[in-house]
């Protein structure tokens, strides 16, 4: 299944469990930004559940992390109360360039749920093509979803380390914060030795905030030596927007595992930091 869908296809589809439409989430978040729940309970795409990447997506911040991996059964009961199901599919979607909404897709594919994808665009394209909101909140369902981690890869601190120096480890974070000349969260700045810098934000049009073609996404990512074929990894901050990265990577072709703690966890270990841009 393409990870993708555009409004054109979504608005298409059965709506609700009973005609077999897709169970849809509602998964706004934005870095420093106000919670995403009364944007929700102000409009959001019809039959829609909330989900919140602070408490379902991600566990408590600490050594691991700002964004650490959820208890597997927290997450799972916030998939099962949102209908998720063995057979339905799941259709995801944020208003921040699909940064939150790749969170989900990308859990959801680790722990076993194959029939995933994301908007194309987001909320922002569903109202601009005149597609209409509700404020209904619908009632919590009873999905069958078992959640069996291990269907994406993972990266810890060491493979992440590993793969830098045997095959190609991706920052998705912006090229400043790579090259070490502002770090807005984080104590130390720079990056992983080893790593290349390709920002998340390049893989959308940043005129529609649209995800670009797969074959100018394969085009970008072979460019910073990322191919099929190739051991790939991505990293950012503190694990959402290298899930987007995956994403896209997926979207090319390029199966890439995520080192989930990011540099919100590699900065605090000690471990060596590099600055300055990349070599050649």
């Amino acid at each position: 299944m393409h990870p993708v869908i555009t409004v054109t296809e979504l608005a298409a589809q059965p709506k609700g469990a009973s005609d077999g439409g897709p169970v849809l989430l509602d998964v706004r978040y934005r870095m420093g930004g106000p919670p995403g729940r009364p944007e929700y309970a102000a409009g959001h795409l019809p039959g829609a559940h909330y989900v919140d990447l602070e408490s379902e997506l991600a566990g408590a911040p600490g050594d691991a992390g700002r964004h650490p991996l959820p208890d597997v059964e927290v997450f799972a009961a916030a998939m099962r109360r949102a209908g998720v199901g063995r057979d339905r599919d799941v259709v995801v979607y944020d208003d921040w360039q699909g940064w939150g909404a790749a969170r989900a897709w990308w859990l959801l594919r680790w722990a076993g749920h194959e029939r995933v994808r994301v908007l194309d665009g987001g909320l922002s394209a569903w109202t601009a093509a005149g597609l209409p909101l509700e404020t209904d909140v619908p009632a919590g369902e009873n999905g069958d979803f078992t959640a069996v981690p291990g269907g994406l890869p993972l990266l810890d601190a060491d493979g992440a380390a590993e793969l830098a120096r045997g095959g190609v480890l991706l920052d998705a974070r912006a090229s400043e914060r790579y090259r070490g000349e502002v770090e807005p969260v984080d104590p130390v700045a720079g990056h992983i030795p080893g790593a290349v810098s390709a920002p998340t934000t390049e893989n959308v049009d940043p005129a529609t905030g649209l995800f670009l073609p797969p074959g100018d996404l394969a085009a970008r990512f072979l460019g910073v030596g990322a191919a099929e074929g190739t051991a790939v990894g991505v990293y950012c901050g503190s694990g959402v927007s290298g899930a987007h990265e995956v994403l896209a990577l997926a979207a090319a072709g390029v199966p890439a595992a995520l080192y989930v703690g990011s540099w919100s966890e590699w900065s605090h270990t000690g471990r060596p930091v590099a600055t300055g841009p990349q070599p050649g």
